[in-house]
């Protein structure tokens, strides 16, 4: 299960497929030097994101 206190980093570790739905909501973390110290939390806050949105289809995407 992904939380919103994983780093970015470790999201794309589970699974590559994350990066590009990572970018589906703007997000451009693949490759980005701060993905290894910002959470999940810090990153949708600072871009303006709906955190339980992301959470709810990272998650979705990981169960399948």
């Amino acid at each position: 299960m992904i939380t919103k206190e994983m780093k970015i980093s470790e999201i794309l570790d589970l699974n590559e497929s994350h990066c590009k739905l990572l970018e589906s909501f703007g997000l451009n973390c693949c490759g980005c030097p701060g993905a290894a110290s910002e959470t999940l939390e810090e990153a949708a806050k600072g871009h303006g994101i709906d955190l339980q949105a992301l959470l709810s289809v990272l998650n979705d995407r990981s169960a399948t």
